[in-house]
């Protein structure tokens, strides 16, 4: 995955799941729905951000993944 592509995330796409590896912090400056959060270390779930409104910053020191998906 690319810097743009991860700076951009699901801002401009319709409603999917974004997995992003290597991550602990990411934003949802741009988006225009919430967002459920699930962070990752391996393939255990360390963390969930529920219904994460727009243009807020999250970070989970714990994790090495995040995967985005539309809230609800």
């Amino acid at each position: 995955m690319t810097f743009p592509q991860r700076l951009r995330g699901l801002a401009f796409a319709p409603p999917a799941v974004l997995l992003i590896p290597h991550c602990r912090s990411v934003h949802t400056f741009g988006m225009r729905h919430p967002l459920d959060l699930y962070w990752l270390n391996g393939s255990r779930i360390v963390r969930i951000d529920r219904d994460v409104p727009p243009w807020r910053v999250r970070t989970c020191l714990r994790a090495r993944a995040v995967l985005e998906v539309p809230s609800g």
